[in-house]
Protein backbone atom coordinates (compact mmCIF):
# COMPACT_ATOMS: atom_id res chain seq x y z
CA UNK A 1 0.00 0.00 0.00
CA UNK A 2 2.87 2.37 0.82
CA UNK A 3 4.31 1.98 -2.67
CA UNK A 4 1.16 3.50 -4.22
CA UNK A 5 1.25 6.59 -2.04
CA UNK A 6 2.29 9.89 -3.55
CA UNK A 7 5.78 10.91 -2.42
CA UNK A 8 4.55 13.89 -0.38
CA UNK A 9 2.62 11.48 1.88
CA UNK A 10 5.07 8.60 1.69
CA UNK A 11 7.96 10.77 2.96
CA UNK A 12 5.96 12.85 5.43
CA UNK A 13 8.06 13.35 8.62
CA UNK A 14 7.04 11.05 11.48
CA UNK A 15 9.55 12.42 14.00
CA UNK A 16 10.80 15.92 14.77
CA UNK A 17 14.28 15.01 13.55
CA UNK A 18 12.82 14.37 10.06
CA UNK A 19 11.37 17.89 9.85
CA UNK A 20 13.86 19.75 7.64
CA UNK A 21 14.56 23.46 7.93
CA UNK A 22 12.75 23.89 11.29
CA UNK A 23 15.43 22.62 13.69
CA UNK A 24 15.21 25.48 16.22
CA UNK A 25 11.42 25.29 16.47
CA UNK A 26 11.53 21.49 16.85
CA UNK A 27 14.10 21.70 19.64
CA UNK A 28 12.07 24.34 21.50
CA UNK A 29 8.86 22.29 21.36
CA UNK A 30 10.63 19.08 22.42
CA UNK A 31 12.34 20.81 25.36
CA UNK A 32 9.00 22.24 26.55
CA UNK A 33 7.36 18.80 26.40
CA UNK A 34 10.23 17.20 28.35
CA UNK A 35 10.03 19.92 31.02
CA UNK A 36 6.22 19.70 31.16
CA UNK A 37 5.82 23.40 30.27
CA UNK A 38 3.46 23.03 27.33
CA UNK A 39 1.09 25.90 26.45
CA UNK A 40 -2.70 25.66 26.29
CA UNK A 41 -2.61 26.46 22.58
CA UNK A 42 0.03 26.37 19.86
CA UNK A 43 -0.14 28.62 16.79
CA UNK A 44 1.83 27.40 13.76
CA UNK A 45 2.30 29.87 10.89
CA UNK A 46 4.09 29.77 7.56
CA UNK A 47 3.61 29.42 3.81
CA UNK A 48 2.00 26.35 2.26
CA UNK A 49 3.94 23.12 2.41
CA UNK A 50 6.53 23.93 5.12
CA UNK A 51 5.07 21.46 7.63
CA UNK A 52 2.38 23.15 9.76
CA UNK A 53 -0.08 20.24 9.84
CA UNK A 54 2.79 17.76 10.05
CA UNK A 55 4.20 19.65 13.06
CA UNK A 56 0.75 19.66 14.69
CA UNK A 57 0.59 15.87 14.42
CA UNK A 58 4.15 15.52 15.70
CA UNK A 59 3.21 17.62 18.75
CA UNK A 60 0.14 15.43 19.30
CA UNK A 61 2.31 12.31 19.10
CA UNK A 62 4.98 13.74 21.42
CA UNK A 63 2.38 14.72 24.04
CA UNK A 64 0.53 11.38 23.96
CA UNK A 65 3.30 8.87 23.21
CA UNK A 66 3.03 5.88 25.54
CA UNK A 67 6.76 5.84 26.26
CA UNK A 68 6.25 9.08 28.25
CA UNK A 69 4.34 7.13 30.92
CA UNK A 70 6.05 3.75 30.50
CA UNK A 71 9.77 3.59 29.79
CA UNK A 72 9.53 -0.07 28.83
CA UNK A 73 7.50 0.78 25.75
CA UNK A 74 9.66 1.48 22.70
CA UNK A 75 8.50 3.99 20.11
CA UNK A 76 10.63 4.88 17.08
CA UNK A 77 10.41 5.26 13.32
CA UNK A 78 10.96 1.50 12.98
CA UNK A 79 8.01 0.64 15.22
CA UNK A 80 5.62 3.17 16.73
CA UNK A 81 3.55 2.64 19.85
CA UNK A 82 -0.21 2.01 19.32
CA UNK A 83 -1.13 5.63 20.16
CA UNK A 84 1.39 7.14 17.69
CA UNK A 85 0.37 4.60 15.05
CA UNK A 86 -3.28 5.68 15.33
CA UNK A 87 -2.31 9.37 15.11
CA UNK A 88 -0.25 8.65 11.97
CA UNK A 89 -3.27 6.91 10.40
CA UNK A 90 -5.56 9.81 11.46
CA UNK A 91 -7.93 7.54 13.36
CA UNK A 92 -7.17 8.30 17.01
CA UNK A 93 -10.39 9.12 18.84
CA UNK A 94 -8.82 11.86 21.02
CA UNK A 95 -7.00 13.70 18.23
CA UNK A 96 -9.59 15.72 16.34
CA UNK A 97 -8.65 17.60 13.15
CA UNK A 98 -10.94 20.38 11.95
CA UNK A 99 -10.72 22.29 8.68
CA UNK A 100 -11.72 25.87 9.46
CA UNK A 101 -12.09 26.59 5.74
CA UNK A 102 -15.22 24.38 5.62
CA UNK A 103 -16.39 24.87 9.22
CA UNK A 104 -16.25 28.59 9.79
CA UNK A 105 -19.31 29.37 11.91
CA UNK A 106 -20.07 29.79 15.59
CA UNK A 107 -22.16 26.57 15.59
CA UNK A 108 -19.09 24.53 14.64
CA UNK A 109 -17.11 26.10 17.46
CA UNK A 110 -19.94 25.49 19.94
CA UNK A 111 -19.86 21.80 19.01
CA UNK A 112 -16.09 21.74 19.47
CA UNK A 113 -16.34 23.43 22.88
CA UNK A 114 -19.02 20.97 23.95
CA UNK A 115 -16.72 18.06 23.05
CA UNK A 116 -13.88 19.68 24.99
CA UNK A 117 -15.74 19.10 28.28
CA UNK A 118 -15.18 15.36 28.07
CA UNK A 119 -11.91 13.79 29.19
CA UNK A 120 -9.74 11.92 26.68
CA UNK A 121 -10.65 8.29 26.12
CA UNK A 122 -7.26 6.62 25.87
CA UNK A 123 -4.62 9.32 25.41
CA UNK A 124 -3.17 11.66 28.02
CA UNK A 125 -4.38 14.77 26.19
CA UNK A 126 -7.34 15.48 23.98
CA UNK A 127 -5.99 17.61 21.13
CA UNK A 128 -7.92 19.80 18.69
CA UNK A 129 -6.00 20.61 15.50
CA UNK A 130 -7.67 23.50 13.63
CA UNK A 131 -6.19 23.99 10.15
CA UNK A 132 -6.53 27.30 8.24
CA UNK A 133 -7.81 28.88 11.45
CA UNK A 134 -7.86 32.37 9.88
CA UNK A 135 -11.00 31.31 7.96
CA UNK A 136 -13.13 31.30 11.14
CA UNK A 137 -15.77 34.00 11.43
CA UNK A 138 -15.53 36.83 13.95
CA UNK A 139 -18.24 35.22 16.09
CA UNK A 140 -16.42 31.87 15.98
CA UNK A 141 -13.19 33.49 17.17
CA UNK A 142 -15.04 35.21 20.02
CA UNK A 143 -16.66 31.93 21.01
CA UNK A 144 -13.23 30.27 21.19
CA UNK A 145 -11.59 32.90 23.42
CA UNK A 146 -12.58 31.65 26.88
CA UNK A 147 -11.83 28.00 26.15
CA UNK A 148 -8.42 28.91 24.68
CA UNK A 149 -7.48 30.88 27.77
CA UNK A 150 -8.64 28.35 30.38
CA UNK A 151 -9.11 24.94 28.77
CA UNK A 152 -9.51 21.73 30.83
CA UNK A 153 -6.14 20.34 32.04
CA UNK A 154 -6.26 17.49 29.54
CA UNK A 155 -7.06 19.65 26.48
CA UNK A 156 -4.65 21.23 24.01
CA UNK A 157 -5.32 23.35 20.93
CA UNK A 158 -3.01 23.44 17.89
CA UNK A 159 -3.92 26.16 15.38
CA UNK A 160 -2.34 26.34 11.91
CA UNK A 161 -2.58 29.18 9.38
CA UNK A 162 -0.96 30.72 6.32
CA UNK A 163 -2.52 34.15 7.04
CA UNK A 164 -1.54 35.06 10.59
CA UNK A 165 -2.44 38.73 10.03
CA UNK A 166 -6.11 37.79 9.72
CA UNK A 167 -6.21 36.27 13.21
CA UNK A 168 -7.50 38.61 15.98
CA UNK A 169 -4.95 39.84 18.49
CA UNK A 170 -7.07 38.40 21.31
CA UNK A 171 -6.48 34.91 19.87
CA UNK A 172 -2.77 35.52 19.22
CA UNK A 173 -2.19 36.57 22.83
CA UNK A 174 -3.60 33.26 24.09
CA UNK A 175 -1.32 31.10 21.93
CA UNK A 176 2.35 30.23 21.85
CA UNK A 177 3.36 31.15 18.32
CA UNK A 178 5.87 29.30 16.14
CA UNK A 179 6.79 30.60 12.66
CA UNK A 180 7.86 27.89 10.24
CA UNK A 181 10.44 29.25 7.80
CA UNK A 182 10.82 28.65 4.10
CA UNK A 183 13.30 25.84 3.56
CA UNK A 184 16.54 26.85 1.82
CA UNK A 185 17.33 25.63 -1.70
CA UNK A 186 20.39 23.66 -0.50
CA UNK A 187 18.41 21.75 2.15
CA UNK A 188 15.64 21.04 -0.35
CA UNK A 189 18.18 19.74 -2.87
CA UNK A 190 19.67 17.34 -0.32
CA UNK A 191 16.20 16.15 0.68
CA UNK A 192 15.10 15.60 -2.93
CA UNK A 193 18.31 13.73 -3.75
CA UNK A 194 17.70 11.34 -0.84
CA UNK A 195 14.12 10.71 -1.97
CA UNK A 196 15.08 10.17 -5.64
CA UNK A 197 17.80 7.77 -4.53
CA UNK A 198 15.31 5.75 -2.46
CA UNK A 199 12.87 5.73 -5.39
CA UNK A 200 15.61 4.70 -7.84
CA UNK A 201 14.92 7.82 -9.88
CA UNK A 202 17.46 9.08 -12.39
CA UNK A 203 17.46 12.85 -12.30
CA UNK A 204 20.31 15.34 -12.76
CA UNK A 205 21.50 17.70 -10.04
CA UNK A 206 20.56 20.71 -12.20
CA UNK A 207 17.00 19.37 -12.48
CA UNK A 208 16.76 18.92 -8.70
CA UNK A 209 18.06 22.46 -8.10
CA UNK A 210 15.51 23.85 -10.58
CA UNK A 211 12.71 22.00 -8.76
CA UNK A 212 13.96 23.30 -5.41
CA UNK A 213 14.07 26.90 -6.69
CA UNK A 214 10.63 26.64 -8.29
CA UNK A 215 9.05 25.36 -5.06
CA UNK A 216 9.94 28.68 -3.32
CA UNK A 217 10.81 27.06 0.01
CA UNK A 218 7.81 24.70 0.18
CA UNK A 219 8.84 21.11 0.91
CA UNK A 220 5.50 19.68 -0.20
CA UNK A 221 5.63 21.54 -3.52
CA UNK A 222 9.21 20.36 -4.12
CA UNK A 223 8.38 16.70 -3.42
CA UNK A 224 5.23 16.91 -5.59
CA UNK A 225 7.26 18.31 -8.50
CA UNK A 226 9.86 15.57 -8.03
CA UNK A 227 7.03 13.01 -8.05
CA UNK A 228 5.76 14.38 -11.39
CA UNK A 229 9.26 14.25 -12.85
CA UNK A 230 9.85 10.64 -11.78
CA UNK A 231 6.44 9.60 -13.13
CA UNK A 232 7.21 11.20 -16.49
CA UNK A 233 10.52 9.34 -16.53
CA UNK A 234 8.88 5.98 -15.83
CA UNK A 235 6.33 6.53 -18.62
CA UNK A 236 8.79 7.79 -21.25
CA UNK A 237 11.51 5.37 -20.05
CA UNK A 238 14.20 8.00 -20.43
CA UNK A 239 17.55 7.27 -18.83
CA UNK A 240 18.00 10.63 -17.08
CA UNK A 241 15.74 13.58 -16.35
CA UNK A 242 17.54 16.71 -17.55
CA UNK A 243 16.87 20.34 -16.65
CA UNK A 244 15.21 20.98 -20.02
CA UNK A 245 12.74 18.15 -19.30
CA UNK A 246 11.75 19.76 -16.00
CA UNK A 247 11.42 23.17 -17.66
CA UNK A 248 9.16 21.70 -20.31
CA UNK A 249 7.07 19.94 -17.67
CA UNK A 250 6.64 23.12 -15.58
CA UNK A 251 6.22 25.50 -18.52
CA UNK A 252 9.41 27.36 -17.62
CA UNK A 253 11.52 29.14 -20.21
CA UNK A 254 15.25 28.59 -20.46
CA UNK A 255 16.83 31.61 -18.76
CA UNK A 256 19.41 31.99 -21.54
CA UNK A 257 16.51 32.37 -23.99
CA UNK A 258 14.94 35.01 -21.74
CA UNK A 259 18.24 36.93 -21.70
CA UNK A 260 18.51 36.58 -25.50
CA UNK A 261 14.99 38.01 -25.74
CA UNK A 262 16.16 40.95 -23.65
CA UNK A 263 19.03 41.54 -26.06
CA UNK A 264 16.53 42.16 -28.86
CA UNK A 265 14.41 44.40 -26.61
CA UNK A 266 17.43 46.50 -25.62
CA UNK A 267 18.52 46.81 -29.26
CA UNK A 268 14.99 47.94 -30.21
CA UNK A 269 14.39 45.07 -32.67
CA UNK A 270 10.67 44.45 -32.20
CA UNK A 271 10.34 41.75 -34.88
CA UNK A 272 13.17 39.61 -33.49
CA UNK A 273 11.90 40.07 -29.92
CA UNK A 274 8.44 38.84 -30.94
CA UNK A 275 10.01 35.87 -32.79
CA UNK A 276 11.80 34.86 -29.59
CA UNK A 277 8.55 35.22 -27.64
CA UNK A 278 6.53 33.10 -30.10
CA UNK A 279 9.20 30.41 -29.96
CA UNK A 280 8.87 30.33 -26.17
CA UNK A 281 5.05 30.23 -26.44
CA UNK A 282 5.25 27.32 -28.89
CA UNK A 283 7.46 25.50 -26.36
CA UNK A 284 4.58 25.74 -23.88
CA UNK A 285 5.70 28.42 -21.42
CA UNK A 286 3.32 29.46 -18.66
CA UNK A 287 2.62 33.20 -18.87
CA UNK A 288 2.94 33.87 -15.13
CA UNK A 289 6.13 31.80 -14.87
CA UNK A 290 7.54 33.63 -17.90
CA UNK A 291 6.91 37.05 -16.32
CA UNK A 292 8.43 35.89 -13.03
CA UNK A 293 11.49 34.74 -15.02
CA UNK A 294 11.64 38.25 -16.52
CA UNK A 295 11.68 39.73 -12.99
CA UNK A 296 14.52 37.38 -12.08
CA UNK A 297 16.53 38.47 -15.13
CA UNK A 298 15.90 42.14 -14.28
CA UNK A 299 17.22 41.41 -10.80
CA UNK A 300 20.37 39.88 -12.33
CA UNK A 301 20.90 43.00 -14.48
CA UNK A 302 20.49 45.26 -11.44
CA UNK A 303 23.01 43.15 -9.49
CA UNK A 304 25.48 43.42 -12.36
CA UNK A 305 25.04 47.20 -12.63
CA UNK A 306 25.19 47.99 -8.91
CA UNK A 307 27.44 45.27 -7.45
CA UNK A 308 29.75 44.43 -10.33
CA UNK A 309 30.39 41.01 -11.95
CA UNK A 310 28.23 38.13 -10.74
CA UNK A 311 30.50 35.42 -9.38
CA UNK A 312 30.19 32.23 -7.35
CA UNK A 313 26.43 32.00 -7.87
CA UNK A 314 25.51 28.35 -8.31
CA UNK A 315 22.08 29.23 -9.72
CA UNK A 316 23.57 30.90 -12.82
CA UNK A 317 25.60 29.17 -15.51
CA UNK A 318 28.83 30.66 -16.89
CA UNK A 319 27.23 31.34 -20.28
CA UNK A 320 24.37 33.21 -18.59
CA UNK A 321 26.85 35.28 -16.55
CA UNK A 322 28.65 36.28 -19.78
CA UNK A 323 25.35 37.25 -21.40
CA UNK A 324 24.33 39.37 -18.40
CA UNK A 325 27.76 41.07 -18.39
CA UNK A 326 27.47 41.89 -22.10
CA UNK A 327 23.85 43.05 -22.28
CA UNK A 328 23.85 45.02 -19.01
CA UNK A 329 25.92 47.70 -20.81
CA UNK A 330 22.79 48.70 -22.74
CA UNK A 331 20.51 49.18 -19.73
CA UNK A 332 20.53 51.35 -16.61
CA UNK A 333 18.61 51.35 -13.31
CA UNK A 334 16.03 53.79 -14.65
CA UNK A 335 15.16 51.35 -17.44
CA UNK A 336 15.11 48.43 -15.01
CA UNK A 337 12.70 50.31 -12.75
CA UNK A 338 10.32 50.98 -15.65
CA UNK A 339 10.56 47.39 -16.90
CA UNK A 340 9.95 46.05 -13.40
CA UNK A 341 6.78 48.12 -12.89
CA UNK A 342 5.44 47.17 -16.34
CA UNK A 343 6.08 43.48 -15.60
CA UNK A 344 4.22 43.65 -12.29
CA UNK A 345 1.31 45.37 -14.05
CA UNK A 346 1.27 42.68 -16.76
CA UNK A 347 1.11 39.92 -14.11
CA UNK A 348 -2.00 41.64 -12.71
CA UNK A 349 -3.44 41.96 -16.23
CA UNK A 350 -3.36 38.16 -16.58
CA UNK A 351 -6.30 38.02 -14.14
CA UNK A 352 -8.40 40.28 -16.40
CA UNK A 353 -7.62 39.42 -20.04
CA UNK A 354 -8.45 35.92 -21.24
CA UNK A 355 -5.87 35.53 -24.04
CA UNK A 356 -2.45 35.27 -22.38
CA UNK A 357 -0.54 35.30 -25.70
CA UNK A 358 -1.96 38.73 -26.60
CA UNK A 359 -0.92 40.08 -23.20
CA UNK A 360 2.64 38.81 -23.62
CA UNK A 361 2.99 40.22 -27.15
CA UNK A 362 1.70 43.62 -26.04
CA UNK A 363 4.07 43.47 -23.07
CA UNK A 364 7.12 42.87 -25.30
CA UNK A 365 6.09 45.65 -27.69
CA UNK A 366 5.72 48.04 -24.75
CA UNK A 367 9.21 47.16 -23.48
CA UNK A 368 10.70 47.81 -26.92
CA UNK A 369 8.80 51.10 -27.14
CA UNK A 370 10.07 52.22 -23.72
CA UNK A 371 13.66 51.49 -24.73
CA UNK A 372 13.23 53.26 -28.09
CA UNK A 373 11.97 56.40 -26.35
CA UNK A 374 15.02 56.40 -24.09
CA UNK A 375 17.40 55.84 -27.03
CA UNK A 376 15.79 58.57 -29.16
CA UNK A 377 16.07 61.04 -26.28
CA UNK A 378 19.76 60.25 -25.85
CA UNK A 379 20.45 60.65 -29.58
CA UNK A 380 18.52 63.93 -29.72
CA UNK A 381 20.27 65.25 -26.63
CA UNK A 382 23.66 64.17 -27.99
CA UNK A 383 23.03 66.10 -31.22
CA UNK A 384 22.03 69.21 -29.26
CA UNK A 385 25.15 68.95 -27.07
CA UNK A 386 27.44 68.51 -30.08
CA UNK A 387 25.87 71.54 -31.75
CA UNK A 388 26.33 73.63 -28.63
CA UNK A 389 29.92 72.56 -28.24
CA UNK A 390 30.68 73.42 -31.86
CA UNK A 391 29.32 76.93 -31.30
CA UNK A 392 31.18 77.22 -28.01
CA UNK A 393 34.44 76.17 -29.61
CA UNK A 394 34.11 78.73 -32.41
CA UNK A 395 33.26 81.52 -29.93
CA UNK A 396 36.05 80.85 -27.48
CA UNK A 397 38.71 80.15 -30.11
CA UNK A 398 41.84 78.10 -30.18
CA UNK A 399 42.42 78.33 -26.43
CA UNK A 400 39.83 75.58 -25.89
CA UNK A 401 41.36 72.21 -26.72
CA UNK A 402 39.44 69.19 -27.92
CA UNK A 403 40.50 67.13 -24.90
CA UNK A 404 38.85 69.67 -22.55
CA UNK A 405 35.57 69.37 -24.47
CA UNK A 406 35.67 65.59 -24.20
CA UNK A 407 36.42 65.91 -20.50
CA UNK A 408 33.36 68.13 -20.04
CA UNK A 409 31.20 65.62 -21.91
CA UNK A 410 32.21 62.84 -19.53
CA UNK A 411 31.59 64.92 -16.40
CA UNK A 412 30.15 62.84 -13.56
CA UNK A 413 28.26 63.64 -10.39
CA UNK A 414 28.33 62.18 -6.93
CA UNK A 415 24.74 61.16 -6.25
CA UNK A 416 24.94 58.96 -3.21
CA UNK A 417 26.86 59.40 0.05
CA UNK A 418 28.36 56.31 1.68
CA UNK A 419 30.66 57.99 4.21
CA UNK A 420 33.01 60.94 4.42
CA UNK A 421 35.46 59.61 1.84
CA UNK A 422 33.31 57.32 -0.33
CA UNK A 423 31.06 58.79 -2.98
CA UNK A 424 29.39 56.75 -5.72
CA UNK A 425 29.92 58.10 -9.23
CA UNK A 426 27.20 58.06 -11.89
CA UNK A 427 27.10 59.92 -15.19
CA UNK A 428 24.65 62.76 -15.59
CA UNK A 429 22.15 62.14 -18.35
CA UNK A 430 20.95 64.95 -20.58
CA UNK A 431 23.36 67.52 -19.09
CA UNK A 432 23.90 70.65 -21.15
CA UNK A 433 27.21 72.38 -20.31
CA UNK A 434 26.96 76.08 -19.49
CA UNK A 435 28.73 78.68 -21.53
CA UNK A 436 31.12 81.23 -20.02
CA UNK A 437 28.38 83.82 -20.44
CA UNK A 438 25.95 81.99 -18.16
CA UNK A 439 28.53 80.58 -15.77
CA UNK A 440 28.39 81.99 -12.23
CA UNK A 441 30.78 81.74 -9.32
CA UNK A 442 29.50 80.55 -5.95
CA UNK A 443 31.95 81.50 -3.20
CA UNK A 444 29.77 81.06 -0.10
CA UNK A 445 26.92 79.00 1.23
CA UNK A 446 24.71 82.10 1.22
CA UNK A 447 25.46 82.58 -2.50
CA UNK A 448 24.19 79.05 -3.07
CA UNK A 449 20.95 79.73 -1.18
CA UNK A 450 20.39 82.98 -3.07
CA UNK A 451 20.99 81.21 -6.41
CA UNK A 452 18.47 78.50 -5.50
CA UNK A 453 15.97 81.23 -4.61
CA UNK A 454 16.62 83.08 -7.86
CA UNK A 455 16.15 79.91 -9.91
CA UNK A 456 12.93 79.18 -7.96
CA UNK A 457 14.28 75.87 -6.65
CA UNK A 458 11.96 76.04 -3.64
CA UNK A 459 12.55 72.54 -2.29
CA UNK A 460 16.34 72.83 -2.61
CA UNK A 461 16.34 76.25 -0.90
CA UNK A 462 14.17 74.90 1.95
CA UNK A 463 16.56 71.98 2.55
CA UNK A 464 19.65 74.22 2.40
CA UNK A 465 18.21 76.58 5.02
CA UNK A 466 16.44 74.17 7.38
CA UNK A 467 17.72 70.61 7.00
CA UNK A 468 21.40 71.04 6.09
CA UNK A 469 24.06 71.88 8.64
CA UNK A 470 27.14 73.41 7.01
CA UNK A 471 30.48 72.15 8.35
CA UNK A 472 32.79 73.74 5.76
CA UNK A 473 32.45 75.43 2.37
CA UNK A 474 35.26 75.57 -0.18
CA UNK A 475 35.17 76.03 -3.91
CA UNK A 476 34.29 72.64 -5.41
CA UNK A 477 33.71 70.93 -2.05
CA UNK A 478 31.00 71.21 0.61
CA UNK A 479 31.04 69.30 3.91
CA UNK A 480 27.65 68.93 5.55
CA UNK A 481 25.68 67.05 8.16
CA UNK A 482 21.88 66.89 8.03
CA UNK A 483 18.77 65.95 9.99
CA UNK A 484 16.31 63.14 9.27
CA UNK A 485 13.90 65.43 7.42
CA UNK A 486 16.28 65.97 4.50
CA UNK A 487 14.84 65.03 1.09
CA UNK A 488 16.31 61.69 -0.03
CA UNK A 489 17.16 63.15 -3.47
CA UNK A 490 18.88 66.22 -2.03
CA UNK A 491 22.49 65.18 -2.79
CA UNK A 492 21.66 64.30 -6.39
CA UNK A 493 19.67 67.52 -6.94
CA UNK A 494 22.30 69.79 -5.37
CA UNK A 495 25.19 68.21 -7.32
CA UNK A 496 23.32 68.51 -10.62
CA UNK A 497 22.36 72.14 -9.97
CA UNK A 498 25.90 73.11 -8.98
CA UNK A 499 27.24 71.51 -12.14
CA UNK A 500 24.60 73.28 -14.21
CA UNK A 501 25.11 76.70 -12.60
CA UNK A 502 28.92 76.74 -12.28
CA UNK A 503 30.03 74.37 -15.03
CA UNK A 504 32.20 72.56 -12.48
CA UNK A 505 31.87 69.31 -10.60
CA UNK A 506 31.37 69.72 -6.85
CA UNK A 507 31.95 67.12 -4.15
CA UNK A 508 29.32 66.88 -1.41
CA UNK A 509 30.65 64.92 1.56
CA UNK A 510 29.03 63.86 4.80
CA UNK A 511 30.58 64.92 8.09
CA UNK A 512 30.00 63.36 11.51
CA UNK A 513 30.06 66.81 13.13
CA UNK A 514 26.57 67.24 14.59
CA UNK A 515 27.41 70.29 16.69
CA UNK A 516 26.86 72.75 13.83
CA UNK A 517 23.47 74.31 13.25
CA UNK A 518 21.43 74.97 10.13
CA UNK A 519 20.99 78.50 8.73
CA UNK A 520 17.41 78.53 10.04
CA UNK A 521 18.55 77.51 13.54
CA UNK A 522 21.28 80.18 13.48
CA UNK A 523 18.77 82.84 12.44
CA UNK A 524 16.34 81.76 15.15
CA UNK A 525 19.09 81.94 17.80
CA UNK A 526 20.13 85.37 16.52
CA UNK A 527 16.52 86.55 16.58
CA UNK A 528 16.02 85.18 20.09
CA UNK A 529 19.18 86.96 21.26
CA UNK A 530 18.05 90.26 19.75
CA UNK A 531 14.63 89.96 21.39
CA UNK A 532 16.19 89.15 24.76
CA UNK A 533 18.57 92.12 24.48
CA UNK A 534 15.81 94.52 23.43
CA UNK A 535 13.52 93.41 26.28
CA UNK A 536 16.16 94.70 28.72
CA UNK A 537 16.31 98.15 27.07
CA UNK A 538 14.59 101.26 28.49
CA UNK A 539 12.36 101.53 25.44
CA UNK A 540 11.02 98.01 25.95
CA UNK A 541 10.33 98.74 29.63
CA UNK A 542 8.36 101.89 28.74
CA UNK A 543 6.35 100.03 26.08
CA UNK A 544 5.54 97.27 28.61
CA UNK A 545 4.37 99.89 31.15
CA UNK A 546 2.14 101.53 28.54
CA UNK A 547 0.82 98.25 27.17
CA UNK A 548 0.93 95.58 29.92
CA UNK A 549 -0.63 92.84 27.74
CA UNK A 550 1.76 93.40 24.83
CA UNK A 551 4.21 90.72 23.72
CA UNK A 552 7.40 91.28 21.74
CA UNK A 553 7.39 89.02 18.67
CA UNK A 554 9.88 90.45 16.21
CA UNK A 555 12.33 93.27 15.54
CA UNK A 556 12.49 94.77 12.07
CA UNK A 557 14.86 97.46 10.82
CA UNK A 558 13.16 100.47 9.30
CA UNK A 559 13.79 100.95 5.57
CA UNK A 560 14.45 104.64 4.83
CA UNK A 561 14.46 104.24 1.06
Amino acid sequence: MTKNKILALKYRPQEFKDLIGQELMSQTIMNAIKLGKTPNAYLLTGIRGVGKTTTARLIAKALNCQKNSNEKIKCSSEKFCPTCEEIINSNHIDILEMDAASKTGIDDIRELIENSKYSPTSAKYKIFIIDEVHMLSKQAFNGLLKTLEEPPPSLKFILATTEVRKIPVTILSRCQRFDLKRVSVDKLCDHLKNISKKENGKISDDSIRLIARTSEGSVRDAISLLDRSLISQSISQNNLIEEKDVREMLGLADRSKIISLFKEILSGDENEALKHLRELINNGIDAKNFLNDILEVLYLFSRRINLGPIEKDMTISESEIKMVDEYSKNIDMQDIGLFWQLTIKTINDLKIVGNENIILEMYIMQLVHLKKIDTEKEISQSNIENDRYSKQKSLVGENIKEENLESNLSTQIKNQLKNTDQIKKNPIKNFSPVTNKNKIEIISFQDLIEKANKEKEVELKFDLERNVKLVSFNKGKIDISFNEKLNQNFIKNLTEKLLLWTGERWIISLSKNNDVKSIYEQNMEKKSSQLEKFEKSNLAVKIKEAFPDSKLINIEEENND
